[in-house]
């Protein structure tokens, strides 16, 4: 599922951003690469993975891509030929 943002004001000048669900969409999912790191004395995983989907227009950085449970920030997502067939977005998988 796409997931569009929604931003609205915090009152101290920032906003707060916060997630619809948008439309249903079917694609393959590839697990590009895993690691680790300590951040804040704690120890966190990246995993970034490869979807593609059909393509389709308007798809940005500020969305979000779910499974399940699962959430995934969109990173890059772009038409790999040009011939508007397929969007392959990269992905990076959010944690809670």
């Amino acid at each position: 599922m796409l997931e569009l943002p929604l931003e609205r004001p915090d009152g101290f000048g920032g906003v707060i951003r916060s997630y619809a669900p948008g439309p249903q969409l079917w694609g393959a999912m590839e697990m590009l690469t895993g690691t680790e790191r300590v951040r804040a004395d704690r120890p966190e995983q990246s995993l970034t993975h490869r979807i593609t989907l059909r393509y389709r227009e308007g798809v940005t950085g500020a969305m979000r891509l779910t499974i399940g449970l699962r959430r995934f920030a969109i990173r890059a997502a772009s038409d790999p030929d040009g011939s508007k067939r397929d969007l392959v977005c990269l992905v990076e998988e959010v944690r809670p």
